[in-house]
């Protein structure tokens, strides 16, 4: 049995706090594409060493660094001055029995995959260099990995580290997030070609007002004039606000591209849909947190999880973990209305073993009632990290 305490969140609701601040990355930020990029390598790391070697083998590939490039945008179309450069950089095995296994060639192949998929004006050829820089583990680590696998045992957490989640969304975050979604949704892009993939939502509530800032990469090649431009960022401004307005009762305002200057003829238009082309570097880290926002007045872990081995890297699970059993716990209790989860690791120990996993709740029930109840869920949420990695694999977590 893991060492699991129940107790009371004591503090007020986040949603009844004065203020709080809320943001999303989207799909195209640089930090995003990092991730991604890092993340799809993991995931086709793992099915290489699946079917080469019969089992996920050590690879941590949670570094990247994306330097912008140089544009010169304009409307109907700009160029690409310099191009973009990726770095994949990190720990892979990349032999096994004196067999080289293709990992620098899955890096450039699985990067170029995710992006022609999801930065659609971006050109692989011409916009962007993928550098891979990949090196096998420390022989310790190597070694603290195979460990469990040799002996059929619970994978052996590989640092001494935290995770956390909460839930549920309160109306700011399920704002943000959905914003985003639904302006980055394909369906969408296929009637507003000219809405880039980077965008970036920031939500600010102050008492009952919720003011959303959206910064948005428009595609210069589907704005014909500075008139066009305005126009067509009317008709987003317009449908960003019907979204938001049916997720709150709050008084809601949406902003798209505030530094505009119009009449110096100065908006936000790129050749790419990304700030990656000129504006903006990225790494891997710096975006959203696993459960796809990025929230400074709920608990946070800096971990970087993109990239990381789905197997016992607790920057990883534990923080899916302790976000999956925050919503379990809340969904099957009516009477209770939100729940932290923190777990802490300690490195060598199986996953299944937590120093802690520390769980708080919001309810009006006596927590000795609920206490045993809630230890149960958590208990059987914990037995479930070992096979954690096959959701990992099947992209069932908001990692980037």
């Amino acid at each position: 049995m893991a060492n699991i305490n129940v107790g009371s969140l004591d503090f007020p609701k986040v949603a009844s706090q004065p203020v709080e601040i809320v943001e999303r990355k989207g799909v195209g930020h640089p930090d995003t594409i990092c991730d991604a990029l890092a993340e799809e390598l993991s995931i086709a790391l793992s099915k290489m060493y699946i079917d080469e070697c019969g089992a996920i083998m050590h690879h941590n590939v949670d570094k990247a660094l994306l330097i912008g490039g140089v544009a010169e945008p304009r409307f109907n179309g700009g160029i690409m001055i310099a191009p973009i450069k990726v770095y994949l950089t990190g720990r892979a095995l990349d032999e096994i029995n004196g067999k080289r296994l293709p990992v620098r060639e899955l890096a450039v192949e699985t990067a170029h995959n995710w992006l022609k998929d999801n930065i659609p004006n971006l050109d692989i050829t011409n916009h962007i260099i993928i550098e891979p820089e990949l090196r096998p583990g420390s022989k310790d680590l190597v070694e603290l990995f195979e460990r469990f696998q040799k002996e059929g045992e619970v994978p052996l957490a590989n640092d001494t580290s935290f995770g956390v989640g909460y839930a549920p969304f309160d109306d700011t975050e399920t704002i943000v997030y959905e914003l985003e979604r639904a302006l980055n949704h394909k369906d969408f892009k296929k009637e507003h070609p000219y809405v880039g993939e980077d965008i970036k939502v920031m939500g600010v509530r102050t008492e009952d007002y919720i003011k959303i800032t959206i910064a948005m990469a428009f595609v210069d090649k589907y704005i014909s004039s500075l008139k066009d431009y305005i126009e067509k960022k009317d008709i987003v401004s317009n449908y960003a606000y019907s979204i938001a307005r049916k997720l709150t009762t709050h008084e809601v305002d949406v902003f798209i591209n505030t530094a505009d200057d119009p009449e110096n003829n100065s908006v936000y238009i790129t050749v790419t849909g990304t700030s990656a082309e000129a504006g903006d570097d990225g790494e891997v880290g710096r975006g959203n947190r696993v459960n796809g926002l990025i929230t400074p007045y709920r608990p946070m872990s800096l971990e970087a999880a993109a990239g990381k081995n789905p197997v016992s890297h607790i920057g990883k699970i534990y923080n899916t973990a302790a976000m999956d059993m925050a919503e379990r716990i809340v969904a099957e209790f009516e009477e209770i209305d939100e729940a932290y989860v923190y777990l802490v690791s300690q490195i060598g120990k199986p996953i299944t073993e937590p120093q802690v996993c520390d769980i708080k709740l919001r309810t009006n029930k006596d927590i000795k009632t609920l206490e045993e109840k809630v230890k149960k869920i958590a208990q059987e949420e914990i037995e479930k990290l070992p096979s954690t990695w096959k959701k990992f694999l099947k992209r069932h977590f908001r990692i980037y």
